[in-house]
């Protein structure tokens, strides 16, 4: 499994209203179009009203890759870019058990 933490710090309300206008639209065809994709849940993060985090996991890090190369994907990274004061992606490891 390949798994990222991606969040994105908004500009404004008006930034964060039309950021999850955007989620709502995209977030579907992903999950109904991406069997690689396994979890793909966007959130808000709690006491800022302004951060988005999206959790992500894929089979694999090609699956990442095919996410990546979507269309749809290009055009909603395009559209948050603008709505968008900071994004900060971690890449997740297991802990050893």
């Amino acid at each position: 499994m390949f798994a990222i933490a991606v969040r994105f710090d908004l500009h404004d309300t008006a930034a964060a209203e039309r950021f999850d206008e955007l989620v709502a639209l995209t977030v579907p065809g992903i999950r109904a179009e991406e069997p690689g994709t396994l979890v793909y849940t966007p959130h808000q993060v709690r006491d800022e009203p302004l951060a988005r985090l999206f959790y992500e996991v894929y089979r694999d890090e090609q699956a990442h890759a095919a996410h990546e190369a979507r269309p749809a994907t290009a055009a909603f990274l395009e559209q948050v870019r603008g709505l968008t004061r900071q994004l900060r992606v971690e890449l997740l490891a297991d802990l050893p058990s």
